[in-house]
């Protein structure tokens, strides 16, 4: 099958669509997310660690004290944005849980495939199992037409 005609099939099953759709929909998600952590989780945060604001914290690796991470940058100070990193983290772990909980959920109403079909049977006598059909067991040679 040619390349342009696998990808026509690809195009045209939906795929590219419920991509598109997804990415939409995630990059919506990541805002709302995004804004929980900044706005009501990383605040809660900050009351319990003393009131700073969390997404403040940073250690300038220069050595030399800065205010705010603001003006550490405009020195041009290598610093390490601890807070950030950790209201990202936060993030992160909050998608990656509604994501489970979502796909849990689509996984419970998807159908359950039906179980194979029996075609083999157990021998009475030796407990081979053996073709449904069989009348003679192949291992113990006893007669099954009965």
């Amino acid at each position: 099958m040619s390349f342009l005609k696998e990808f026509k099939e690809f195009a045209v099953k939906g795929n590219v669509i419920d991509l598109a759709v997804g990415v939409i929909i995630g990059g919506a998600f990541g805002k709302i997310v995004t804004s929980l952590v900044n706005d009501v989780v990383m605040p809660l945060i900050s009351l319990i660690t003393g009131g700073n604001a969390f997404s403040s914290f940073f250690i300038p690796l220069d050595g030399k004290h800065y205010d705010t991470i603001a003006i550490a940058e405009e020195a041009g100070a290598p610093i390490m944005k601890i807070g950030p990193f950790i209201s990202n983290i936060v993030d992160f772990l909050i998608i990656a849980f509604v994501i489970f909980v979502v796909i849990k959920q689509i996984n419970r109403f998807k159908k359950k495939p039906a179980p194979a079909p029996v075609t083999t049977k157990e021998c009475r006598y030796c407990r081979t199992s053996i073709h449904l059909d069989a009348t003679r067991c192949p291992n113990c040679t006893s007669d099954l037409s009965e």
